[in-house]
């Protein structure tokens, strides 16, 4: 038997009694499905997975990995599209899928505490009844959990006029690497000291493992108003949003679905969207019933100036709701064209939307790839679909190159590399695009005081030099600690 083997059976025997055996797997069956993420490129099989019940089970369970030296990667409902929960270096994920329950909803104060293994949607229904509801919704929402919202500061269709998911976050319960246990943030707003709970959200995993979060919760609105626009150019769908919000209306949703993908979400929903246009933007506004007729009227002629040939409405809930299935089914609909995907979230002005447009379908044409777009077009976060089959020789490198070319465009048009899936594995080596080198060197010292071993979700969000090689020896923050710098 290696050192190594060894190592992991007594890893395993000293995590089933925090857990039991029933919630430590080990088994090649078993770890093979927690060997990649909802984008699949990057897989890596990890050594061992637990599953505990409670934040002192995962502190218990960190407590061994840390005497060890093994590498912790916390897991929700992998939905994640940047690598942020593949084990790259192997060790020990920590599954939060058991941490599942809404602890309590106080519609008074509109706020509600949930353990991270909550499915997003759940939440809103549980805050339903009080007239309530958790503003950020991704498109993952039926699945992705509340935890790896929280990690990747998810967004979603309604960010636009809510925000993300940062500002939905109260308070949070972290387990650091050692097991010892820190409560960030509070119900009580403007406290006092430096905002550790901003630098946990969004995080992904490289500081703890939340176990516990504070939200804040949403009224939901007196009415809801949803639109169809249909367009048979794209730089009219993408004037008519700059149009929309340059005029001082923030709708609740403003997205765009351009070219192949509309058909395919046609095909596979039956949503109501017309397969012939090369555009429709999907808008949401809602509020005080007086205010919306104003609103839709004023909508509707930025639409027509910039080419909209119809402006379909909603007759019903369920009509709003079959728009929605196509916007949020879409991802699962494209597999109609490909099997498999690569997914960006870059950001760029709303103004150069007609032009990042434009050269991700060039890219992709040079790449002997197909796009799709369908995207958060109200606040400039693109999601260039690139579809292929991973069975061809060469496309998984293709794919990628045509990706990294989209992402560093949108930086060069004022943007960012992303808008809500984070950094992960996936787009780790591009962040120097945007940062200097002091601003890492200053991230990686962050990282090093909460867990100074660099075992907490190595190698990801930081450049290489920065989160896998040099996090052990970061400069100045290892002295830092050594000299009793510590959370």
């Amino acid at each position: 038997m290696s050192a190594q083997e060894a190592a992991r059976r007594q890893l395993i025997a000293a995590l089933t009694p925090i857990v039991g055996e029933r919630y430590v797997l080990h088994r090649p069956e078993e770890l093979l499905l927690y060997e990649y993420d909802g984008s699949a490129l990057d897989q890596a099989t990890p050594d061992v997975v637990v599953v505990p019940a409670s934040t002192e089970e995962v502190a218990a369970c960190l407590r061994e990995a840390w005497q060890r030296g093994v590498p912790v990667v916390a897991r929700g409902a992998g939905t994640g599209l940047a690598g942020g929960s593949v084990a790259e270096r192997g060790g020990l994920v920590v599954s939060l899928a058991r941490m599942n329950r809404v602890l309590s909803v106080d519609p008074l104060a509109r706020t509600a505490v949930v353990q991270p293994g909550v499915v997003n949607v759940d939440l809103s229904v549980a805050a339903a009844p009080y007239g309530l509801h958790f503003a950020p919704d991704p498109s993952s929402q039926r699945s992705s959990t509340i935890g790896g919202n929280v990690a990747a500061n998810a967004g979603g269709p309604h960010c636009l006029k809510y925000g993300v998911t940062a500002a939905h976050v109260l308070a949070a319960t972290l387990v650091l690497a050692d097991g010892s246990v820190l409560r960030v943030g509070g119900a009580v707003p403007d406290a006092p000291g430096y905002d550790l709970l901003g630098v946990v959200v969004g995080s992904e995993g490289t500081l703890g493992i939340v176990t516990e979060v504070m939200v804040r919760l949403t009224p939901n609105p007196e009415a809801v108003h949803t639109f169809l626009a249909i367009f048979d150019e794209m730089d009219g769908a993408s004037a008519a949003v700059s149009a929309i919000i340059a005029a001082g209306i923030v709708p609740a949703a403003l997205e765009m679905l351009v070219g192949e993908g509309i058909a395919a979400v046609e095909a596979a929903v039956r949503a109501g969207y017309p397969t012939d246009a090369r555009a429709v933007l999907l808008i949401e506004i809602d509020g005080l019933r007086e205010d919306l007729a104003d609103q839709a009227r004023r909508i509707a002629e930025h639409c027509t100036a910039h080419g909209a040939r119809e402006l379909r409405a909603a007759a019903d809930e369920e009509q709003r709701q079959r728009l929605w299935a196509g916007r949020k089914g879409a991802l699962a609909a494209c597999a109609r064209i490909a099997p498999h995907y690569h997914i960006q979230d870059g950001v760029v002005p709303r103004s150069r939307l007609p032009e990042l447009l434009r050269f991700t379908e060039e890219v992709a044409r040079r790449h002997r790839i197909t796009v799709v777009n369908i995207f958060h077009a109200g606040d400039g976060n693109l999601h260039p679909l690139l579809l292929f089959d991973l069975r061809e020789p060469g496309v998984r490198e293709r794919a990628i190159a045509a990706g990294e070319e989209i992402l560093r465009a949108c930086v060069e048009a004022g943007g960012s590399i992303s808008g809500e899936h984070g950094i992960g594995i996936e787009k780790r080596d591009y962040l120097a695009w945007i940062f200097g080198a002091a601003d890492l060197e200053a991230f990686a010292q962050l990282r090093a005081v909460f867990d100074p071993a660099g075992q907490m979700n190595p190698c990801k969000l930081l450049p290489m030099g920065s989160s896998c090689a040099d996090i052990q020896q970061a400069r100045g923050a290892l002295r830092a600690v050594a000299q009793g710098a510590w959370i």
